[in-house]
């Protein structure tokens, strides 16, 4: 199975990854500098994703003891056959781009 992933250039601090695409995309919004349409348009991918996409509780598979209170980090990655959300995603890249972020994709066949 095919997996991807939208990044911006900027490092995750303390992890050596690239930003996700969503870092981006709230940035972008907190700035305040879109026009009406734009703002309206973002505002409402955003609340698509966070209704349909689940935020993961825990980013660390391990059962040792302690685990959950070490603050760990992890990488999102949508399955290819997501249809929905990687059209979602392509029209948030859209939105990005034309407001000046460089955004690129990553495809694996294996993550983690």
């Amino acid at each position: 199975m095919r997996y991807l992933r939208f990044v911006r250039p900027k490092t995750i601090e303390n992890f050596g990854a690239p930003e996700g695409f969503f870092c981006a995309a709230y940035e972008l919004r907190r700035m305040d500098v879109l026009e009406n349409y734009t703002s309206d348009q973002l505002g409402n991918l955003l609340t698509w994703f966070r209704t349909n996409l689940a935020i993961p509780d825990k980013c660390n598979r391990s059962r040792s003891k302690g685990s959950w209170d070490k603050g760990t980090a992890g990488i999102s990655w949508f399955k290819g056959d997501a249809s929905d959300a990687i059209q979602r995603s392509y029209e948030l890249i859209t939105l990005l781009r034309e407001n000046g972020y460089a955004i690129d994709t990553i495809r694996t066949e294996r993550v983690g």
